[in-house]
């Protein structure tokens, strides 16, 4: 119904309530009608983690509504099936974060999204070059430019950019249908790595 981006990597809390707000006012919807919050709850940036997740428990406690957590692999592994042509049924969908240096955040799907590969932090040359080197591979996430230089292969296709909301809409309705909900209490960013601070 309504939708509002933002690519800056430094303006998550400036940037979510304002547009909360003008996603309501633009659709005609009251938060207070609405059935469910949502959010994309990681691995990815560790602020943005923070800031959405924070939000969407505020929401969800004052309004008392039920929480939706995401994972951003599975978001990015529907993007990849809905965005590729490829009819190889043996294909396998494998989304790719930045987690700086050589690594990255990724999974693996068959080609009905099923995880087969779970969720781990890689190094680019272990994970991709030792198991799927004879698979045709779809790729896609910021980490792919990593992938893209650092290995060669001819089996693997790159698309990018993904489009994530629609991938977003669909994973959030099929868990409010299953009634999937998490605790608003005891919910927690989910960073895939541990996270280190500089004193």
């Amino acid at each position: 119904m309504a939708s509002k981006e933002s690519h800056s990597q430094k303006e998550h809390a400036s940037f979510v309530e304002p547009a909360i707000k003008e996603i309501c006012a633009s659709s005609g919807i009251d938060l207070k009608d609405i059935e469910a919050i949502s959010v994309v709850n990681g691995p990815g940036s560790y602020t943005g983690l923070r800031v959405g997740l924070a939000s969407a428990k505020a929401l969800c406690y004052v309004l008392n509504k039920p929480l939706i957590l995401l994972n951003t692999l599975d978001v990015m592994a529907y993007a990849l099936k809905f965005q590729s042509n490829v009819n190889d049924p043996d294909s396998m969908f494998c989304p790719v974060i930045d987690a700086r240096r050589a690594e990255v955040f990724t999974a693996l799907y068959d080609n009905n999204v099923n995880i087969i590969e779970t969720y781990s932090a890689e190094l680019v040359d272990e994970f991709f070059l030792h198991r799927y080197n004879e698979k045709t591979i779809i790729i896609g996430g910021d980490g792919s430019v990593k992938v893209h230089n650092l290995l060669n292969s001819e089996k693997f296709i790159y698309i990018n950019p993904l489009l994530l909301t629609s991938s977003i809409v669909f994973l959030c309705a099929s868990a409010f249908d299953k009634q999937i909900f998490s605790s608003v209490a005891y919910s927690e960013p989910f960073y895939l790595k541990p996270v280190y601070f500089k004193k």
